[in-house]
């Protein structure tokens, strides 16, 4: 089987931050890194999903909300990603999700969609972890740029 893009990319050159992942036709999706790819820490399952709802929940709500195609973690549980469609413009992501991480680390009401009917396991999330978790990316992309979103740019930092 051929490789899927994803795993073409050298995670030992890069940490936490936003990336292109990859475009395909209108849709493109951006690589939101937490933490460290085998840093040794990682996002608790808990506050992973309950940042997948507040996210999911704040993407769908904001002005490119018809434009979000997906939002999810990543099962090695270092981030998630974000697929929109290419009329969001790069600059217009990285806001997003700086926006989306703010109102996660400030959020301190009941988790969207978090009862036994809404969840497939609601019982299973952590406000207070994900508030912290969202953290270390949110002032990563207090000054990011589009330039940055390129998994190369980083590889020149070095």
């Amino acid at each position: 089987m051929k490789r899927i893009a994803s795993f073409e990319v050298d995670h030992t050159k890069f940490g936490v931050g936003m990336y292109i992942s990859r475009i395909d036709g209108d849709v493109v999706t951006y690589d939101i890194r937490m933490v460290k790819p085998n840093g040794g820490v990682y996002v608790s399952n808990p506050s992973l999903h309950t940042i997948e709802h507040l996210f999911a929940t704040y993407a769908r709500n904001s002005a490119h909300g018809s434009e979000i195609v997906y939002v999810g973690p990543m099962g090695c549980r270092t981030g998630f990603y974000l697929l929109t469609r290419d009329t969001v413009t790069h600059d217009d992501a990285v806001a997003l999700v700086r926006d989306a991480f703010r109102f996660i680390a400030d959020y301190s009401e009941a988790i969207p969609g978090c009862t036994e009917i809404e969840c497939g396991n609601y019982l299973e999330h952590d406000l207070d972890s994900a508030r912290r978790d969202v953290l270390p990316l949110l002032e990563k992309l207090e000054n990011y740029t589009v330039e940055m979103l390129n998994y190369s740019w980083h590889m020149s930092q070095k």
